[in-house]
């Protein structure tokens, strides 16, 4: 779970992103889409950290991809935030959900 920190700095991001790009309907769409981004380059570097590309051998390691997935949590934190006045809420409600459904016998 984000920290209250972590959630004001996410209000910040979306706050610079909404100066710049406004927050339409397309920029929503945008943001959106910009996980997909952003798990690919997790993939990449996985894919890099394991060798299997023959041609490029070893080419990331573990600390890339860490970066690599927190940049996909923060890029879905932006974008929930851009969807929400109160992300945290929803990704607490998500995240009990989520846990009765799996961790509960």
């Amino acid at each position: 779970m984000l920290s209250t920190a972590q959630w004001s700095t996410i209000r910040d991001l979306v706050a610079w992103l909404d100066a710049n790009n406004g927050r339409s309907q397309e920029e929503i769409t945008l943001r959106i889409l910009k996980l997909t981004e952003e798990s690919g380059e997790v993939a990449q570097a996985w894919i890099g950290v394991v060798g299997q590309n023959p041609r490029k051998g070893v080419t990331h390691t573990i600390a890339d991809v860490q970066g690599e997935l927190v940049d996909v949590i923060v890029t879905a934190a932006v974008a929930l935030a851009s969807l929400t006045g109160n992300p945290a809420a929803v990704l607490d409600a998500k995240l009990a959900q989520i846990a009765a459904a799996r961790l509960t016998p």
